[in-house]
Parts: C-alpha cells; structure tokens; sequence
C-alpha cells in the first residue's frame, strides 16, 4: 500500500477510536436529531470499515509464471516490463501544513467558548435556584427579607422617597 493509503487508514483508524459517540448521543435533544445521529455514526463506521479492510491490504504480486505459460514468454515479459516501469509517486502532504495553524487557533477559540459557556451555564443555573426560591417564597415575605437580597432596590426605593419621587 502507498504511503498515503497508510496514512488515510491511520488516522480513519484513531478517529473511530477517540471519537465519543456516547457523549456526544447523551448531548442530544430533539429525536430527529438522535436519527441524525445515528445515521451519522452507521456511515463513519461504515467508511471506517471500508478502510480498514480494502485500503490497509498490499494487492497480491502478480504470478508471471502463471501468465506465461498461458499466453507466451514474451507477451508477458513486455507486460512485467511495463508494469515494473511504472512508478506511483508519493504523496506529499502540502495542504495539512497550510491548514495545521488555522485548525489549531480555532481549537484554542472553542475551548475558550467552552468555558465561556460553562461559566454562563453555572450562572444561569444559580439565576434559576434563585428565581424559584423567590417564587415559593413570594407570598409569605416582607420588603425586609426581599431587600435583604436585594440591596440595590432598597437603595433605588430610598432614593425615591428621599428626593420625593413616587413614580408619576
């Protein structure tokens, strides 16, 4: 196999291995998305399968020994000589080197976002423990205990009242 082909069945190879399907199912809302999904997945294994078994495999050699006693000496000598005069170049990866700095600054922006998200989730998570505390607690508290967690209402009301200000 080519250097190429090697290198394509390697690194297909690695993917399905760190890939987490299970977490990124578990992330799922929606059931068309989970067909999705799924479908996603039959066909990277699918291709991943491909890989492995029809691209990771050296052709078998020729049997000129076989050919030659059916056809003739020289036809298939002239043959073998064509065919050992064929050269497949190798290939030289040029576009991974172009494109290895831009992948690596966007990994570098979304773990940055990761984190963004996960500190706005945190807070929009402790927004919502407060909001349905208020809510079991609305019907039975004072201005007091209601200022208390909020100090910057009582400053804004004492304001108010302080300069006159009743709103109309």
């Amino acid at each position: 196999m080519s250097g190429a082909g090697k290198k394509i069945v390697d690194v297909a190879f690695k993917a399905g291995r760190t890939i987490d399907w299970d977490g990124m199912a578990k992330m799922l809302v929606s059931e068309e998305a989970r067909k999705e999904f799924s479908s996603l997945r039959r066909a990277f294994d699918e291709v991943n399968t491909t890989l492995q078994t029809k691209f990771s495999q050296e052709p078998e050699p020729i049997d000129w020994e076989y050919y030659r006693k059916g056809i003739g000496p020289r036809l298939v000598d002239m043959y073998k000589e064509a065919y050992d005069s064929i050269e497949v170049p190798k290939y030289v990866d040029t576009v991974t080197p172009q494109y290895k700095p831009k992948f690596d600054s966007l990994l570098v922006e979304l773990k940055e976002a990761e984190e963004k998200s996960l500190k706005e989730s945190e807070r929009l998570e402790k927004e919502i423990v407060d909001v349905q505390e208020l809510k079991q607690k609305i019907s039975t508290m004072t201005a007091d205990e209601y200022f208390e967690k909020h100090p910057e209402l009582k400053k804004k009301f004492d304001d108010e009242i302080r300069n006159d200000y009743w709103g109309y």
